[in-house]
């Protein structure tokens, strides 16, 4: 009797499965994508798997594009990855900051399909739900990768050099609809005696190297005027990617420099009001699509400059000045077990990630603990999360089904 019984109820459970799949048929597919369009990334991902129909309307291009546009204008928190490459092997985590996901608070690993052959990487950028990742080891390797779809395209190699300095850039243009890798590659003759001997290494010459997705080689645009410090681009706002610059010989300020991933040209920046910015004591972020300046002051202070409209000087503004804090986890005993690799490319003691739909700030310390501030109340709060890495690296995501 029991198996009967076990036999009819899961005849039944088919059967409802199935008159809620007509049911979801039958409505017209703008309606369906629209309705898909609000639930969470998480959500997506599995109603991939319910059936062919559901996993067709999963991969509709228009619910990709109407997933971006929508969560811009509904102003949710964004996705978190979490880039992990301590003690080995690197890792991807994800963490959904929404409010509407009610498993928040886990973290979960994602896995890489490619990670076999690049078990070292670094992430160069996110951009609409895609990252780019570089081989951190040998660097011959580029992939550009959905972390939720799983799809990605290995990009064909570049020119090489035999010593070289690289410097990674991805974005996407909203006018041209084009996605761009960047390589700017600083190189130098090994022959030469005269920059063997210097204290440090010299890179004279450069190479610019252009990746557009969708065709099949590099372009070359020759050689740039400035040197940027070795990390990837740190913003994208309005379709340019943005560097910090290394002080010149008769120049030690720093400058800003974007380039235009539309007509592909370098130029500088504006700077905001705040001081000399002579050291390395500032970096770029994205605060609600307006380039922001995070600059270091004293006794742990910093202040956060937002630029209210793109390249106008005038319309710097300081929007948030955040004093010192310290975690207990961030106790200066503890930092000796700190991987060396994060701490060579990100080695600051807070990070402006974002902004949160109640308005405030996200922060991420000594790469170790995320930290909101809410500049109202001028409080910080801990943010735990089951299941987060020891030692990562954040990177602000907009979780997406698009298709490479």
């Amino acid at each position: 009797m029991d198996l009967d019984h076990a036999k009819r109820r899961k005849t039944k459970t088919r059967h409802e499965q199935q008159q809620q799949a007509t049911a979801l048929e039958t409505l017209p597919n703008e309606i369906i994508v629209h309705i898909l369009s609000r639930l969470p990334i998480t959500s997506l991902v599995q109603f991939r798997f319910v059936c062919k129909r559901w996993r067709a309307l999963a991969q509709d291009p228009v619910l990709a594009a109407d997933m971006h546009l929508s969560s811009k204008a509904d102003g949710n928190d964004p996705c978190l990855i979490l880039h992990c490459d301590f003690p080995i092997r690197n890792q991807l985590y994800f963490l959904d900051l929404s409010a509407d996901n009610q498993d928040k608070d886990k973290v979960k690993r994602l896995y890489v399909p490619f990670q076999a052959t690049m078990p070292e990487f670094d992430v160069v950028g996110s951009c609409n739900g895609l990252l780019c990742l570089s081989d951190s080891l040998y660097n011959d390797a580029l992939y550009v990768h959905n972390p939720f779809t799983m799809d990605y395209i290995e990009l064909p190699e570049s020119r090489q050099y035999p010593d070289q300095e690289l410097v990674f850039g991805f974005g996407f243009h909203p006018e041209t609809k084009e996605y761009k890798v960047v390589k700017i590659v600083y190189y130098r003759n090994i022959s030469n005696y005269s920059y063997r001997r210097a204290r440090k290494t010299v890179y004279p010459q450069s190479d610019v190297q252009i990746f557009t997705l969708g065709t099949s080689s590099w372009r070359s645009l020759g050689k740039v005027s400035y040197q940027f410090v070795r990390r990837p681009s740190e913003a994208l706002v309005n379709g340019r990617l943005h560097w910090v610059s290394r002080p010149r010989r008769y120049h030690s300020a720093r400058g800003i420099i974007s380039f235009d991933l539309a007509d592909e040209q370098f130029r500088e920046v504006p700077k905001p009001d705040c001081g000399g910015l002579t050291r390395c004591n500032f970096h770029l972020s994205v605060l609600q699509g307006c380039l922001a300046v995070a600059v270091y002051g004293n006794y742990g202070k910093l202040e956060i400059w937002v630029m209210k409209c793109y390249n106008e000087k005038e319309s710097w503004v300081k929007e948030f000045t955040i004093g010192a804090y310290m975690h207990k986890c961030l106790k200066p005993n503890l930092d000796r077990d700190r991987p060396l690799k994060i701490w060579k490319h990100n080695g600051k003691v807070v990070r402006v990630l974002c902004l949160l739909e109640n308005g405030q700030v996200l922060l991420e310390y000594k790469n170790r603990v995320l930290v909101s501030y809410d500049p109202q109340k001028g409080k910080f709060r801990d943010l735990v999360f089951q299941g987060i890495p020891n030692w990562f690296q954040t990177v602000v995501h907009t979780g997406s089904l698009i298709w490479l």
